[in-house]
This record gives structure tokens, sequence and C-alpha cells, in this order.
């Protein structure tokens, strides 16, 4: 805790210590004010100004500690300054001191309660950014919520203080003015719980949801304009349509056949979608290939000889296409249909909320999931169009390896094809316009795998920019810009690799109506569901993890909603998010890195533990990296897991199951792993955690007591 901090603290409770101790609450009192009444009406008509200025004050005071007696000053404001006047003080001053409240609140609390319920407060914090003024509104019009709860309560949010501010005035206007006039009336109560009868309560209540229903009947009247203009079928042809058969369709169509309801599954081309056959198989098969390749150049390392070992680039991808092959079946029309599900081949248009049309067939159906995926984003740089550039989708038709290979971005598709290329033989040069590659990562994961791409060989450079590409006497090169000069980097084949774009274009989106993100992903909420009601979207097309695990992960979310909309609906649960890049060595995570701690302003310790000392990377040869976990300050609780090493991707599964059950380092630390694996490096880590907070006084008493027993007298 800094300086302010204890500061104000030491303030506060000085402030409810002296109140308590005091009993300074005797004089604020209803029933204080009912003896006294005579007096202080009589101090008030000489001494107007003074009177208000130090009722004022003490309302600011009590609301600001969050003091449960603000309801009885407001009955003294009427009683005192009248209906009109006591409702404006009361007003300013409750706003006032609810807001001090919820700054104390956030000050205080919140770095604590962020780093303790980070995760579950990151999914309160976007409710409170897109709907918070509204329902902190709504409690402030119910007084069946205590107002200073509120106030501690929003204070570790992320709403404003100025909106905080404003919407609470106005929403504590209507409680204020009841109350107000109430004690203008002080002869005909004793307590508070006089104003407080149950008709004003349901009154109160009702003002209160009036804005809930209100919106509730808007949404209402949207659905009715969006839906009234097309004809309702008299019967449907499908429960559901999922529109693409990639990782999300894929699952969408066999959830929703699993519960038995009618599934029509649309693909205009490959069952399996990207990442069967374009994606993360075709590029894992391609890095192992190049990984044993590299271990063959290593041989001397591991005391072998390995002459006369080449690469067969053709043969290379034609296990590629042979693993796709093993795989397919798995993703095949003929299992789908065996499941119930009707898979149609061709492109889907939806033509409105009701009907999808494909090869001029009109698909009537409940319930839609989009589920397109996304493909390649081809910058609009100058002169690209004119080369035979490469991207993740086609690269995969080479047959002959690129003597030279400029890869444009050093993102994790462009870092994992890079190293996989260069190892088989090309000569490789990545080109970035930021000073990082994999900017996500922490700088030190970049930084490693830096410095293992400039060992074997690879060209990288940071921070240039691409300008145009160039095509002379059959010579193709990049003109970058770097520190306001041009290079120029010459290439024989370019693989574009600067990011994904959704496939949201073409299926009719624009024309009915759904709202789409800047970068072009469908508009969903928490369910899944785009601004059309019974129109859903999950995966890559919809973000934000272009991940095929979140695209499964999301697709039984937006499934389950889509069949079961109309009786449970669940909220896409993203607390616990792993992902993982295939470069040698691997580099996975989980939850929070350093990075995005920081953006966040959440604390935290960081525990660290490096490869090298693990016995079985020393046996494999395989002593690079190193395990980094982001704990809760002062306990085990983990926030995110980084790892750097061979088989990283494997091993943060362990970090995933932790974080998605609520263990801790403790638990990690005292499972057995088995001996020698690389898996060791998890536990490792959790007991570098326990040493690191281990009970010193504890252990000083055990010192003192081992040498009192040895009969020494003195501790050694």
């Amino acid at each position: 805790m800094n300086g302010k901090k204890v500061i104000l603290a030491a303030f506060v409770v000085l402030a409810l210590v002296l109140f308590f101790v005091l009993d300074l609450g005797r004089f604020i009192t209803l029933d204080y004010f009912i003896r006294q009444r005579d007096v202080i009406i009589v101090y008030y008509e000489t001494n107007r100004v003074m009177t208000a200025a130090a009722y004022f004050l003490i309302y600011v005071t009590v609301t600001g500690l969050s003091l449960p007696l603000a309801a009885g000053l407001t009955l003294v404001a009427g009683a005192v300054f009248g209906l009109f006047w006591g409702v404006l003080i009361v007003s300013f001053a409750s706003s006032i001191g609810a807001t001090i409240a919820f700054l104390i609140a956030r000050m205080l609390a919140r770095d604590w309660v962020l780093g303790k319920y980070g995760d579950q407060l990151a999914v309160i914090n976007r409710g409170i950014e897109k709907d918070g003024a509204f329902y902190l509104f709504m409690l402030r019009m119910v007084p069946l919520f205590p107002f200073f709860v509120v106030n501690l309560v929003m204070g570790v949010t992320a709403i404003k203080t100025l909106p905080y501010y404003l919407v609470s005035q106005a929403g504590m206007l209507m409680a204020t003015i009841v109350f107000v006039f109430a004690g203008s009336q002080l002869a005909e109560i004793d307590s508070v719980d006089n104003v407080l009868t149950p008709g004003t309560i349901t009154a109160l209540v009702i003002l209160g949801i009036l804005p809930l229903v209100s919106k509730k009947m808007v949404d209402l009247m949207k659905r009715r304009k969006l839906f009234g203009k097309y004809p309702k079928p008299a019967a449907y042809d499908a429960n559901l349509v999922v529109i693409g058969a990639g990782s999300a369709g894929l699952v969408a169509a066999i959830i929703a056949s699993t519960v038995k309801a009618k599934v029509t599954l649309i693909e205009q081309d490959k069952m399996g979608g990207d990442c069967l056959n374009r994606g993360c198989v075709l590029s894992k098969a391609l890095i192992r290939s190049a990984r044993i390749f590299a271990y063959f150049k290593r041989a001397a390392e591991f005391g072998l000889t390995a002459d006369g070992v080449a690469v067969d680039f053709a043969a290379v991808m034609a296990r590629v296409h042979e693993v796709i092959n093993t795989i397919a079946p798995h993703d095949s029309v003929a299992r789908y249909a065996d499941l119930g599900v009707d898979c149609v081949a061709g492109h889907a248009t939806i033509t409105d909320p009701y009907r999808v049309e494909v090869n001029g067939r009109s698909i009537t159906t409940r319930s839609m999931v989009i589920a397109t995926g996304a493909g390649p984003f081809v910058p609009p740089i100058a002169g690209l169009q004119q080369i035979d550039y490469l991207t993740s989708d086609n690269i995969w038709s080479l047959q002959q390896l690129p003597g030279k290979l400029l890869v444009l971005g050093g993102g994790p598709i462009g870092c994992e094809l890079a190293q996989a290329f260069a190892r088989l033989g090309s000569k490789v040069c990545i080109v970035d316009m930021l000073d990082a590659l994999l900017p996500r990562e922490d700088a030190e994961v970049s930084a490693i795998v830096r410095e293992r791409f400039e060992l074997e060989g690879l060209e990288v450079l940071l921070g240039h920019r691409a300008l145009r590409f160039e095509s002379r006497d059959g010579k193709d090169s990049l003109v970058a810009s770097h520190e306001d000069r041009e290079i120029t980097v010459p290439f024989d084949r370019v693989l574009i690799a600067v990011g994904r774009k959704a496939n949201s274009e073409g299926l009719g989106l624009q024309e009915l109506g759904l709202e789409l993100n800047p970068d072009g992903t469908v508009q969903v909420n928490e369910f899944l569901q785009t601004s059309c009601p019974n129109i859903y979207a999950c995966g890559d097309v919809a973000g934000p993890f272009q991940f095929t695990h979140m695209a499964s992960h999301q697709a039984w979310y937006a499934t389950v909603n889509a069949v079961l909309g109309g009786y449970w609906r669940f909220r896409a649960n993203y607390q616990v998010v792993p992902w993982a890049t295939y470069t040698d060595p691997e580099v996975a995570l989980v939850g929070l890195n350093e990075r995005a701690a920081r953006e966040r302003g959440i604390r935290y310790e960081v525990t660290r533990f490096e490869m090298g000392e693990v016995d079985r990377a020393v046996a494999d040869g395989e002593t690079v990296g190193f395990i980094k976990v982001l704990t809760v300050p002062g306990n085990d609780r983990i926030l995110g897991a980084t790892i750097v090493a061979s088989h990283a991707g494997e091993l943060i599964g362990e970090y995933v199951s932790a974080m998605t059950h609520g263990l801790g380092l403790n638990k990690i630390m005292n499972t057995i792993h088995i001996y020698p694996t690389l898996g060791e490096v998890n536990k490792f880590a959790a007991s570098s955690w326990k040493k690191s907070h281990a009970p010193q006084r504890v252990l000083n008493f055990a010192a003192w007591l081992h040498s009192w027993r040895r009969g020494s007298g003195t501790v050694t």
C-alpha cells in the first residue's frame, strides 16, 4: 500500500473510531432531533446559512464514511428546511457523499479486489462499460438496496467518477423527495420505519424497475420491428442452421444433433474448415518435419553422426497432405450425416431471420449460428497485387522450397512458418513494423524467440514498415522504411502473415442490419447473440480470440443458447483462455502475463523457474526457456502462467486445469509429478513460490527450538 493509501486509510479509521468512541451518532439520530426540534428550528430561523452549511457538511461526512444514518438525516432536512430547500440540500449532499465513499472504496479496496477476483470482475466490468449507468440508476431508485452498500460495491468496478455522480444524483432524487416530504410531516412519524411503509416501498420499487421494463419494451419493439418485416413460416425445415463447417460449426452441429434438434450444416468449401485444410493441422505437420531435421543437424550434440541427411521438400509436403487425409474422416460429411446432420455444400446467404438460401433452395429455421471463420488479411501495400504472394491459405501448394523467403509479419503464424522453412533450408527474413516478435507476449519471451531465430540464421528486421513491393528484371523485393531511411529486401517468395480477417462478407449480414465491429467481426453479446436475437455467431467470425479451441468453446454457448434460449441461457466464459505458439522453443500462455496485468491495472507477484534446472530438460538438451507464474500478492491463487520451453503447449495444461477449477500453487506443489519429466517444472515453480512465502517467524522459532533441544542454548 502506497503512502497516499496509508494516509487515507488512517484518516478513515481514525474518523470511524472517534465517531463510535465519542458516540457522536447520538447527535444525528431521529430521536435526538425530535427531542431538540424546537431548539434547532429556532436556531435555523436566526442562522439559516450557518445551519444549512453545518447540516450539509454533516450529511456529506456521514455518507462519505458509509455510515447507515442518511435516512434519518434526510427526514430531519424536511422538518428543518422544508420540502424545496430540503430536497435541494440533501440531493447534492447525498450525491457528493456517495461519490466520496465510492472514491474511498476505489482507492483502498479496488487493487485488492482486482488482485483476488480480477477474472470475475472483468466480466462485471464489461457489463458496467455497456450498461453500468442504467443499472446504477435502477439501484438508486430502489431503497431495498442500501445506498452506502452500492457506493462501496461500485467503487471496485470500472465505472467512471463523473457518470457515477450524475447518475447517483438523478437516481436518488425520487427517494430523497419521498423522505424529505415525510420529514416535513415529522409530527406524524417517530421513526424511519414509518416512512418505509409497504406502500412507499412498493411505489419506489415500481419506479426503480420502470427503466428496466421500459428497456425490455423497447427491445421487444425493436424485435417486432425487425421480425415484423418478414413472414414467419408456418413450420420450419430445421431447428438450427449452422453456416460454416470449421471448428466452431462442426461443434455447433454435433451439439445440436446430440440434443435431437434438426440441424442443417452449410459449407461452401471443405468440411473441417481452415484448421484442417489450410491452418493448424498443416503447419504442425510441417513444423514436425522441420524439427526432426533440426535434430539431425544437432546430431553431434547427442554423440551421433547423421551424414547425408537431406530435405526432400516435395515429400515433406506430401506428408503434410497425408496428415490431412488421415484426419479428414473425423470431419467428413458421411460422419455428420450418420449423426443426423443435414450437410449441404454451397454458399449460404441469410435472406431474413428465418431463412437461409443455398443453391437456390430456401431453408427455414428457428435459429442460426454463423461460424464462417476468418481468412488471411492482405494489406493494401503498393505493388503487392503484382507479386505472386503466399498466405497461410495457399502456401501448402508449394512443391519447391523457396531459396529466399520473406515473411511479412512477426505474429504466431509468421514466426511458426518462418522457423520451419528456415530449418528446411530457406534463407528467411522476417519483417515487422513492431519492435518485437509475438507482440502479445512479455518482452523477455519475445527476446528468447528472436535470439533463437537469429542463432538459427533467420534475419529479423523489426521496426520496419512495408512501403511497397517492386519487381524488376524478374526479381522481386520489398522496400521498407526504418529510422527514416529506405531499405530493400530481395526475395524469391513472400509470405503475408500480418493477421486474419473475419469472413463476414457476402452472407447478407449488412442487408439484414446485423451489426459488425470495426475489424469486421460480427458483433455479439455475452450470449453470442447478434443484433438479430435468433442469430448467433461464434469462432473467428465473432472473435475476440482466433484460436481453434476457443471456436469450439464458443460454439457450445452459441448452440445451447440458440437451441434452448427460450428456456435457459448461458454467458460465454472467457476467464481461463490458453494459447500456444509452436516455435522452438514453444511459447504457451494461460490467463494473464505481465503485459496484460499491467495494462489492466491488476497487482501481481511473479514466480519464475528456469528450464535449465529441470533434470529431464538437461537430459533432452532442451534447457532454453522458463516458466513464469503470476499470482495474487500474498496468495497462491494463479492469475496466469507463461511457459517458454520444449513442449510448452503440453506443459501449460496443468495450469489451465488449476485455474479452471480454482486450484492454487499449493495444490500443484502437493501433487506427485513423475521423475524425470518436463512436467516437474510446474511443481518446481510452485515450490519456489512456497519457499518465498515461508513463515519466517515460525522458522526462526523452529530454529531456536531445535537448538534448545540440542542443548546448545543458542541458535546456530
